[in-house]
């Protein structure tokens, strides 16, 4: 019976996507450990996320930042759990113990760094957020705030995910400074998360974000034509109807790079100046020419 289930289980797609899991996991925990162990944990600072808890109550207890983490955490899996459902969670799990792991056998062979805190809240929020890119990209996480935001997040859909996260970091950043008795250790915390928070933004949104020009114009049949012509970039026409005039005009919706912006621009002026020409900043696109939908 057992034999049975465990050749169930083990597929040969099962097995290539816990290869590629564990993969991720390990050089992913190998960043965030390194930024945490070898950068931040003898800055006298307080990070966000559980990691920051971990800090406050090693400064206490000296007990490992790795073995803190993951006590820290298995309460919150299981109150998360039925919020945010069993598989993620079970991944989850795998990366906090992998990250565990890390932090209290492989990152005490590395070097610390004793210099200035500021360069190590800096250096440790960029090799941290380079950590959580990586383990985000493959659909995990590294638990702990993680966990909190997203329940959070789905019982208050109103709030952003961006004021969930700076109310649980903030408070124990904040907390941090208290114990660290310094000002000091606050206005680290804070540069430590400004500093891995962009890290990861530029990560896994930099290098696929690009601009959205919105041109309204009479001759946007024109003005399409060329852009595909000149800058082999497609574009989609909608029909548009002015608030006032109530006049039938087309309206042209163009994704296209930084690169391209400037030319885009010269088309447009060139076919119509009177056009008007919106352009603002994606994140991500989807679809023919762009990135494959992954629904998996």
């Amino acid at each position: 019976m057992l034999a049975g289930f465990l050749k169930r289980i083990m597929t040969r797609n099962n097995l290539r996507r816990f290869i590629i899991n564990l993969l991720f996991d390990v050089a992913g925990s190998f960043f965030f450990a390194i930024g945490i162990y070898n950068f931040a944990a003898n800055a006298s600072f307080a990070p966000g996320g559980v990691t920051g808890i971990a800090f406050i109550v090693r400064h206490y207890t000296h007990l490992p930042i790795g073995t803190l983490t993951l006590i820290l955490n298995i309460p919150i899996i299981l109150i998360a759990l039925k919020i945010l459902g069993k598989k993620y969670l079970l991944r989850t799990f795998q990366t906090i113990l992998i990250n565990t792991f890390f932090l209290d056998v492989i990152s005490p062979h590395f070097p610390v760094y004793q210099g200035e805190p500021l360069l190590a809240a800096l250096f440790a929020g960029a090799l941290v957020g380079l950590g959580l890119a990586i383990i985000y990209s493959n659909k995990s996480s590294t638990g702990g705030s993680d966990l909190v935001i997203m329940s959070l997040r789905k019982l208050r859909p109103h709030m952003s995910v961006g004021q969930i996260t700076m109310f649980v970091d903030g408070v124990i950043v904040l907390c941090g400074g208290f114990v660290f008795r310094q000002i000091d250790a606050v206005l680290y915390g804070f540069i430590y998360s400004a500093a891995m928070i962009l890290v990861v933004d530029k990560i896994m949104f930099g290098f696929v974000s690009g601009k959205m020009a919105v041109i309204v114009s009479e001759k946007g049949d024109l003005i399409a034509e060329l852009i595909g012509k000149d800058l082999d970039r497609g574009s989609t026409i909608l029909h548009g109807t002015g608030a006032y005039s109530r006049d039938q005009l087309p309206v042209i919706l163009c994704a296209c790079s930084r690169s391209q912006v400037p030319e885009v621009r010269r088309i447009v002026k060139r076919i119509d100046p009177d056009a008007l020409m919106i352009v603002t900043s994606y994140d991500e696109v989807y679809g023919e020419g762009f990135m494959p939908i992954d629904e998996s």
